[in-house]
């Protein structure tokens, strides 16, 4: 018996599994380890084991031979599912770091690094299926048989020249068409039988590229400066930012820092903030890349998803897209990772338990892996800018678009001069007539889908509210009906007030409104709208882009879908509406939002050799955002909203968690957050002295009833990172304890965006 096989025998009757499960629970569960022929386990793996009444599926975390629990009280694990570990020392340990970085349930933060299936306990890798004669089967294939059912022959003699294991599946299906039936008929006279196994992980590396791939234009030098940035020190942890203005080409900077990656015989990870931005980003990596890539992202259905997930786990996958979720993909060889419009709120998690940063997960991850990140934007976050004037990222500026197209012209609207038609002002009706008349294709940005926001009673002022939210219904005039943007409540659009009967009407504008006017003054323009309302899935919102890219519509109508990345060439003009919502927030990062937003879709103006204009409508030209963001672009703007930053001790000058809570009655969330508060107040007055938390609250939400609950919050904030965490570390497990807990639904949101 050698050395290892003796170790592991007398390990295994103290072997202990310390396993987590998808439960809100912060512990981990020890089991007893499964006898030597079911296998030996490792962290990384996923195990069946009984909880409660229940079987479950959980992830092995820690082998160890002791347990706090006495032996009689251990359960043994049912069965191993994995011959190796899903998750890989590496991303084991940083959805470790998750769990503790975010405080929160570490059964619940391994779950959202799996597919539903695989959460289920579906199989790691695919199956293959293997069919092969048996010795009956050929000795009645020597003998003619069978004479009367060619298709079964055909079968037989497939399968007779075949060598080793027999023939797969697919091979049959592509040679044999529809042969299932002559299988089955087959392998009930036992001439033939089946074998099934699981793909094992590939080590083939493939081709970079191929002929017919579309050749990688000349760089420009600042474009071949970025990616020799990125590729000077592949084998080390570094974060460059890429901050590029819009049309300077930051997407062939992606695909030469992951051609390069490729040549290293490793894999990349490419982060992008929604799903609308990944069919064009697929298409441009297909067709530069012979490659196998992977898509992951939240509108896969789940056998989708698995597929995809499995594809990567098995190594087949060279290049890995998605949205959020998938910066825990189980990418084997990870060589770059890139995160696409870094700023994006979409990057963060801020819904359900687990809220977490991509963006951030990303860095750690790289950081962890000894590996390159890039991020990319024409708007980067202030946080990020801030690591940079730290020196812990290094900034490369891409000043110039590619196509050599100056800079568009921006300009205020002062909508106190002027008359509006449906909200757009003379002045932006006329611009709209001259860049039509010069063969020019025009954009314009409202953030509000819908008729109109309001509906309203003249006679006796009722406005049409939500039952269930702190909020007003949106009126859809063209399906006739009022909905609820936050809680997806409908209902039919009365033609009267309910209170008096008299006529009611839409106070406002949205993206439909604004639609039906433009249609009248220019029904000869065809047009086209972007929103959630018309565009479901990316199939519908290619088809938008796709019409206006070849010029079939002249103008196009949108949200913030618009401002994702697309490429409009023709377009010459962009019309800014209703620019005055973040100016005036109780949000500290509203006017870093209003301030991106205008600064991405001003780029969609002018991106084909052609100058743009961008017109913003504004009842507060004199706001100081607007005129600094109009006289130093955005790098003005972000040094000065930095200094405001640090002078109020906001992020990144501070650091921020909020604690949530919700409950059907409104004293519950309240009641629950003061107790929090109490604890944490206590917890200060025994700690050493140090860094303090600042405790703000608790208070309702800016919508305190949503969705038929009532919300509020309560806000830490400390001038240090460890000293929050320290804080926070002590403080969940006494929140947890409290007897207020469990009325409410609460959760611990880390470097919260959204406070008001």
């Amino acid at each position: 018996m050698d050395k290892r096989a003796f170790n592991v025998e007398c390990r295994l009757p103290t072997m202990i599994l310390r396993v987590a499960l998808d439960t809100p629970l912060r512990s981990l569960f020890d089991y007893r380890a499964p006898p030597p022929d079911l296998g030996l386990a490792e962290p990384g793996m996923r195990v069946r084991v009984p909880f409660g009444r229940r079987r479950a599926v959980g992830v092995v975390v820690e082998v160890t031979d002791q347990s706090s629990l006495p032996a009689e009280r251990l359960r043994s694990v049912d069965a191993l599912l994995d011959p190796s570990p899903v998750l890989d020392a590496t991303l084991l340990g940083l959805l470790r770091w998750c769990a503790d970085y975010y405080h929160h349930p570490i059964g619940e933060v391994l779950a959202a690094a799996l597919p539903r299936l695989a959460r289920a306990g579906a199989p790691p890798y695919e199956r293959i299926e293997h069919w092969h004669l048996t010795q009956e089967g050929e000795a009645a294939l020597r003998a003619g048989e069978p004479r009367r059912a060619p298709k079964q022959r055909a079968l037989l003699e497939r399968l007779s020249n075949a060598a080793g294991d027999g023939v797969d599946a697919s091979t049959l299906g592509a040679a044999l068409g529809n042969w299932r039936d002559s299988a089955k008929a087959l392998a009930a006279r036992g001439w033939i039988a089946s074998v099934e196994s699981f793909a094992e992980p590939v080590a083939d590396r493939g081709h970079a590229t191929r002929e017919g791939c579309d050749a990688p234009p000349p760089l420009t030098d600042e474009q071949a400066a970025a990616v020799a940035a990125v590729g000077e020190r592949p084998d080390g942890f570094h974060a460059v930012l890429l901050h590029g203005i819009t049309g300077s080409g930051k997407t062939e900077v992606y695909l030469h820092a992951v051609a390069d990656t490729l040549a290293r015989g490793r894999r990349a990870l490419v982060l992008v903030p929604e799903i609308a931005l990944t069919p064009q980003l697929v298409s441009r990596f297909a067709r530069r890349f012979d490659v196998p890539l992977a898509v992951l992202h939240s509108g896969l259905t789940d056998t989708q998803r698995l597929h995809a997930w499995r594809t990567v786990l098995s190594g087949r996958a060279r290049i890995v897209l998605g949205t959020r979720s998938a910066v825990f993909a189980p990418v084997p060889d990870l060589g770059l990772i890139v995160v696409d419009e870094e700023h994006d709120a979409s990057f963060k998690q801020q819904e359900g338990g687990f809220r977490y940063s991509a963006r951030d997960v990303a860095v750690m991850r790289a950081q962890m892996q000894n590996r390159p990140v890039l991020l990319g934007s024409a708007t980067p976050s202030l946080e990020t800018l801030q690591n940079v004037a730290l020196g812990r990222y290094r900034r490369v500026a891409l000043s110039r678009r590619g196509d050599q197209a100056p800079p568009p012209r921006l300009r205020l609207v002062d909508l106190r001069q002027e008359t509006l038609h449906a909200g757009l002002s003379t002045t932006a009706i006329a611009a709209i007539e001259r860049h039509l008349g010069e063969d020019g294709q025009v954009l314009v940005y409202l953030n509000r889908r819908g008729y109109a926001p309001t509906l309203l009673c003249t006679a006796c002022g009722w406005i049409a509210p939500c039952q269930n939210c702190d909020a007003r219904y949106t009126v859809h005039r063209s399906a006739a009906k009022l909905q609820c943007h936050h809680c997806g409540a409908e209902r039919p659009l009365p033609r009267q007030c309910p209170q008096c009967g008299y006529a009611v009407k839409p106070v406002g504008q949205g993206t439909e409104r604004v639609e039906e006017a433009l249609t009248e003054m220019f029904p000869a323009v065809p047009i086209m709208r972007l929103d959630r309302d018309v565009v479901r899935d990316a199939d519908e919102l290619e088809a938008v882009v796709g019409r206006l890219a070849s010029g079939e519509a002249r103008m196009l109508i949108g949200t913030q879908m618009v401002t994702k990345g697309h490429d409009f060439p023709n377009v010459t003009l962009v019309l800014v509406l209703n620019a005055d919502q973040g100016l005036f927030s109780t949000d500290f990062r509203a006017a870093e939002r209003l301030a991106q937003t205008v600064v991405q879709v001003a780029g969609r103006a002018g991106r084909a050799q052609r100058q743009g204009e961008v017109l913003i409508q504004t009842e507060y030209p004199e706001h100081p955002l607007l005129t600094q963001l109009l006289a130093s672009g955005y790098d003005g703007f972000a040094g000065a909203a930095l200094d405001e930053r640090r002078t109020a001790g906001w992020p990144p000058f501070s650091r921020l968690a909020v604690l949530r809570a919700s409950a059907p009655a409104p004293e519950a969330p309240m009641r629950f957050l003061r107790a929090a508060r109490a604890a944490a107040e206590a917890l200060q007055e025994a700690a050493p002295s140090g860094r303090r938390l600042r405790l703000l609250g608790p208070a309702p939400a800016a919508m305190a009833r949503r969705a038929g609950r009532h919300h509020a919050q309560l806000l830490l904030e400390c001038a240090d990172r460890p000293a929050l965490h320290r804080s926070l570390t002590a403080w969940v497990p006494v929140v947890e304890a409290l007897p207020e807990a469990r009325r409410v639904r609460w959760a611990i949101d880390v470097d919260p965006l959204d406070l008001f």
